[in-house]
C-alpha cells in the first residue's frame, strides 16, 4: 500500500509539471479515508488573470471501500464581491458492473469530475469554493453521516487553450 501512494505521488508530480495552464491544484486528506456528512472541505485562491477562461475540477480520490456507484456533492463558489453560487452535483464514480471508473491502481482511484467550463474571474481578490458530500441512503432523509473510502479530496483549475 506504502509503494503504490508513493508511485502515485510521484506521477502527479510529473503530470503537474507539464501542465503549463494549472492555475491551482491542491487536495485535502480524509481522516480515516471518511468523508462526514458536516466536513466541508474549503479551498481559497486568489486568480491573476481576470480574462481567461478556466476549466473547474473536483478531483476525487477513493479506495475500494467507497460503496456507491455515484456521489453527489453541494459545492458553492464565494466571489470576492461577495456574489454565491451554489450547485448540487451528481457523478458517476462505478460502471454499470460495480467497476469503479477513475484512473488508477486498483485499490486507489483518482477521478477528476468536471465542475464548471467556461469560467472567469472577474474580480481580483480571494475565491473561495467549498465541497461537501450529500450522498443518502435511498429512502432515508438523513444523510450519510461517514461517506467511507473517499481519501482526499481535490480542486484543479485549468486555463483553457484554443483546443478545448
Amino acid at each position: 500500500m506504502r509503494n503504490t501512494a508513493i508511485i502515485l505521488f510521484l506521477t502527479i508530480i510529473i503530470l503537474s509539471c507539464s501542465n503549463d495552464n494549472l492555475v491551482f491544484d491542491t487536495y485535502k486528506s480524509m481522516p480515516n479515508s471518511e468523508w462526514h456528512k458536516d466536513s466541508i472541505v474549503r479551498f481559497e485562491f486568489n486568480p491573476i488573470d481576470t480574462v481567461s477562461k478556466n476549466k473547474i475540477y473536483i478531483n476525487l480520490r477513493n479506495n475500494n471501500d467507497y460503496a456507491y456507484s455515484n456521489l453527489f456533492l453541494i459545492v458553492g463558489i464565494d466571489f470576492p464581491n461577495n456574489y454565491k453560487v451554489v450547485d448540487t452535483l451528481e457523478y458517476e464514480m462505478a460502471d454499470v458492473e460495480g467497476k469503479f471508473l477513475g484512473e488508477g491502481f486498483t485499490d486507489l482511484k483518482e477521478n477528476k469530475l468536471e465542475f464548471k467550463t467556461n469560467v472567469n474571474f472577474p474580480s481580483s481578490g480571494t475565491y473561495k469554493i467549498s465541497i461537501q458530500q450529500a450522498m443518502r441512503k435511498s429512502g432515508d432523509v438523513d444523510g450519510i453521516k461517514a461517506l467511507e473510502g473517499v481519501t482526499d479530496v481535490g480542486l484543479q483549475i485549468e486555463k483553457m487553450t484554443t483546443n478545448d
